[in-house]
């Protein structure tokens, strides 16, 4: 798989996910998340094609911001392929500035379900 291909599949992913569980409306939702950091470690190849599974957790939620992190598998194995993640900081979409209140209560309750409760292991 290519590796551009990585960073729309974490991109998708976490938007789906505070679509489905923050209330988020990429069109029309005061808050926008703006992507301040990226990262990708590949520790094996996934065929092409093929079919992944992944694993979302978020590791940390500041006052305006969140970091996620994904795991990429194949699918059917238990080893992982790539782990990847960025982090959020979440602004006004019409003055392009974090709120000084920090993020809206309901992405920050959806972001908690998916808090992991100890450190990364890799």
């Amino acid at each position: 798989m290519n590796n551009n291909v990585y960073g729309l599949m974490f991109d998708a992913i976490v938007n789906q996910y505070l679509i489905e569980h923050c209330g988020r409306d990429p069109q029309s939702s005061e808050e926008i998340g703006f992507l301040v950091n990226s990262f990708c470690n590949f520790f094996g190849s996934v065929r092409y094609p093929g079919v992944v599974d992944c694993g979302m957790r978020v590791n940390k939620i500041g006052k305006t911001s969140v970091e996620y992190e994904i795991g990429v598998f194949e699918q059917g194995k238990d080893d992982v392929r790539a782990v990847g993640g960025f982090t959020h900081v979440f602004c006004d979409r019409r003055k392009n500035r974090p709120q000084p209140e920090g993020m809206a209560p309901e992405i920050r309750a959806g972001l908690e379900e998916i808090l992991a409760r100890e450190a990364p292991k890799l």
